[in-house]
Order: structure tokens, then sequence, then C-alpha cells
């Protein structure tokens, strides 16, 4: 069976609940189609849900500057929790800064020689509250001509920088040889119970936070807030770091397009980011209120 738009409903194996409270929601590859784009369908169900008294989230590894893309679909609280939970910010007022949760630089500073040791030729990226600094050798970031190009020690070590006092929201590692997956197992093994490792790119792109921050653990702090229970709360994702997320809401749909262990994780399974898959569950949870 499909749906009256041509794409496939949400699997009957993962019901729907009856009333969530709040949808969180990653944007590449999840809400985002894959130009970068939201789609009309999707802008009328965001704005549709929030109409019926759901909070919408928008949760991403993205920084708050890189929120323009849906910077104008919000309609209600305007929350992002952005760097994968390092920062929680409000979209109505330009991406003002709620919360931080930083990586402390002393610990950042360890794991760049721990990986530079293990994974020969890995380059880095700081990403901070006032923006993103990397290395010489690490891929340039267009949209940010601005940045400091300098070695990581340097970078981390608060005296040597303009912006040293900015707190310190993820460490980015790159390698060029080294498949993504087997960079972040590495990677973990490397940080232990110092840092929270991830990836959410389809190259060997690492995202390193402080312990224990996660898109999980700043969606449950933020809930928390407003009295809603996990149970209450409908997640979508489509990379491993979502993951947390995902496994720590009461119902959570990977899409179509996701990695492997998403699709593994995932309550539910919903077409792909290009198929409106978001917008299919939505439609769906308002058709039964």
């Amino acid at each position: 069976m499909t749906s009256p738009r041509g794409s496939a409903p949400a699997p009957d194996s993962s019901p729907l609940p009856a009333r969530p409270r709040l949808i969180a929601t990653d944007l590449d590859g999840t809400l985002l189609h894959s130009d970068k784009s939201v789609s009309d369908r999707t802008i009328a169900a965001l704005e549709a849900a929030e109409e019926a008294g759901i909070e919408v989230f928008f949760v991403t590894g993205r920084p708050a500057r890189w929120m323009d893309v849906v910077s104008a679909h919000v309609h209600g609280h305007g929350m992002a929790i952005c760097a994968n939970g390092a920062a929680v910010v409000d979209l109505h007022s330009g991406g003002r800064l709620l919360m931080a949760r930083p990586l402390d630089r002393a610990t950042a500073l360890d794991l760049v020689g721990a990986l530079r040791d293990a994974a020969p030729g890995a380059t880095f990226a700081v990403e901070q509250t006032t923006g993103i600094n990397y290395e010489p050798a690490y891929p340039t970031f267009s949209q940010d001509p601005g940045a400091t190009i300098a070695t990581a020690e340097k970078l981390l070590r608060a005296e040597e920088t303009d912006d040293g006092s900015a707190p310190v929201l993820k460490l980015l590692a790159h390698h060029p040889e080294l498949t993504p997956d087997g960079f972040l197992a590495l990677a973990r093994t490397v940080a232990g119970d110092h840092a929270t490792v991830t990836r959410s790119s389809p190259t060997a792109l690492l995202e390193i936070s402080g312990l224990g921050v996660s898109k999980a653990s700043t969606l449950a702090l933020c809930c928390a807030e407003r009295s809603i229970s996990s149970d209450e709360v409908v997640a979508f994702g489509d990379m491993p770091n979502d993951l947390e997320m995902l496994t720590w809401a009461g119902t959570s749909y990977a899409m179509g397009n996701a990695h492997p262990d998403v699709l593994a994780a995932a309550s539910g399974r919903t077409v792909t980011n290009d198929e409106d898959g978001v917008a299919v569950v939505i439609e769906q949870i308002l058709a039964r209120l």
C-alpha cells in the first residue's frame, strides 16, 4: 500500500504514538533534501505539527551559523540543538546561544596528540562558539572564509589565539585514507572515557565532543525543562551521530537512506530524505490525532 502522495507509509510494525509532544529531527540526510533544500511538503508538515501543539526541535551536527537552511521555517519556539548537542540556540533571535556544553581544551589537546600517533595523516579543526578554525591540510570550508589557519595545538592553546576564551564545542578530525567507520572505531578506542566521538559525514570526518555530550543528552535536558518524557518524543535521523537520540526517544525513525547501524537501532523506518520521509510520518501522526 502507498500513501496518497505516493510515498511508502511508516511500517505497521512500529506503531505511531497516540499524541507525541515533541518531534526531534536531524537535518542533513533527514529533513533536508540532498540539495539542502526544505520541500514545501515538509514545511507544511512542520507548521501543521506546531499548530497541533507538537513542538519541533531541529537537532543537528551543524553549527548555529549554518542554520539558515531552516531558520525561516520555525513557527513556535524556534529552538535548535546544534553541534551534536554542544549548543542550544534560539533561531528566532538569530541563533542566540542559550546553552553550551563545551569540550575541555586540555582534553582536546591530549586527543589531538593521541590521534596523531594512532592515525598518522589525521588533520584537525576546532569548532568554537565564535566559529571554526583549522589546520592547513584540513579540508577547507567554503562557508567559513574567515577561519584562522594554524596547527590544532596552537588553536587549542587559549593564549595563542584571538578567540581563545570562546568555548570549544567540538574537535573535528579528518583522515584522507581510512574508512569512515574504521576511523570512528579507532578514535573511540583512543578517546576511551575522555570524550564522545561520532560522525555524520560520508567521509572519514569525525566529530569529538565533551564526554556525555550528544544529541540525546542535550535533548533530554531540554525535554526535562518542559516536563516532556522520552515516550512523548518522536525522533528522526540517518547517521551514527543520531544513534543515541533515536534509541532515547520513545518512537524513532531511520530514513530510507540511513547508515546500517541507524536502520538497526531505530524503532521504525520511513522513506528517504528526498522522498520527504519526515513529512510522511508527521502527516500520519496528525491524521490520527
